[in-house]
């Protein structure tokens, strides 16, 4: 009985960690849904956009209230719609000058997706 019950702990804490974010974006919103907590964005009043340290790459997005968001840009990668609509609000706030911290990483990630978009029309296309 013991066993069983830290088991379905265990289980239940590995399900916990393992379970990833889930990504939403809206126009001048973005935001992340874990287990127990939403952290949203207004990515068109973006101040700070970085990479983070560590071994899995993230994206932290800072805005001008003050909240914080981090993200796996394969998420945006993966989602052109999602990527589209982020990328629109990112140049709004460059536009507006609230961006102060960011342009290169956003110009990284523009890199990196526009690679990977050019990989797979090659890669459909049988020209690889």
């Amino acid at each position: 009985m013991t066993r069983g019950i830290l088991w379905t702990g265990l289980a239940g804490l590995l399900f916990a960690v393992l379970l990833p974010h889930r990504v939403s974006v809206r126009p001048g919103l973005l935001s992340t849904r874990g287990l127990l907590t939403t952290d949203t964005v207004r990515t068109d009043s973006l101040v700070s956009v970085h990479w983070s340290d560590g071994v899995a790459q993230r994206l932290v997005l800072r805005d001008s209230p003050g909240s914080r968001v981090e993200i796996d840009p394969a998420v945006l990668a993966g989602n052109p719609a999602m990527w589209h609509l982020f990328d629109a609000d990112s140049r709004t706030s460059i536009e507006r000058g609230t961006l102060r911290h960011g342009t290169t990483a956003l110009r990284q990630l523009a890199q990196r997706i526009d690679r990977e978009t050019a990989h797979t029309v090659f890669k459909v296309s049988d020209l690889r």
